[in-house]
């Protein structure tokens, strides 16, 4: 009966390990290094959460002259308060300019490289695609950058 007890927990414990493995992606998984994306919009939403934190930013279309908003991936909030990000740094309504690239799946969803604010200060958006080469498989540590 015990043996029993150990598989069933063994099994659990493989799927909660396959589970987190799966819920976080590689940059070409989900956005194309081929497609750079800058705008500047205003602040709708900031999402301090893991796996990656998220802003929104209300864009006018130069097209269609209609306001869209925009979904931007961070890097996690442990990762950009190491950076020095505050939850205070970026705010509702505040107008930023957005460096990254765009979701292959999705129009106007990106993963920030860098966010400038109105005032000129860059703030290290924490981009997975500045740790994933396309040579360096999804999951894999990128190789460490050649000293100038």
């Amino acid at each position: 009966m015990r043996g029993h007890w150990i598989f069933a927990a063994g099994a659990v414990g493989a799927l909660l390990v396959q589970n987190a493995a799966v819920a976080h992606h590689s940059f070409a998984a989900e956005f194309d290094r081929n497609q750079p994306v800058t705008i500047t919009g205003s602040v709708t939403k900031v999402e301090w959460a893991n796996p990656h934190a998220r802003f929104y930013v209300d864009v006018k279309d130069d097209k269609t002259g209609e306001t869209v908003n925009w979904d931007f991936e961070l890097a996690s909030p442990n990762g950009l308060m190491r950076r020095g990000w505050t939850r205070n740094s970026m705010k509702l309504g505040d107008t930023v300019t957005v460096t990254g690239f765009r979701a292959k799946n999705s129009t106007r969803v990106g993963n920030a490289s860098t966010v400038t604010l109105a005032t000129g200060k860059k703030l290290f958006a924490g981009s997975s695609a500045d740790t994933e080469t396309a040579d360096t498989p999804a999951g894999a540590p990128a190789a460490p950058a050649a000293p100038q």
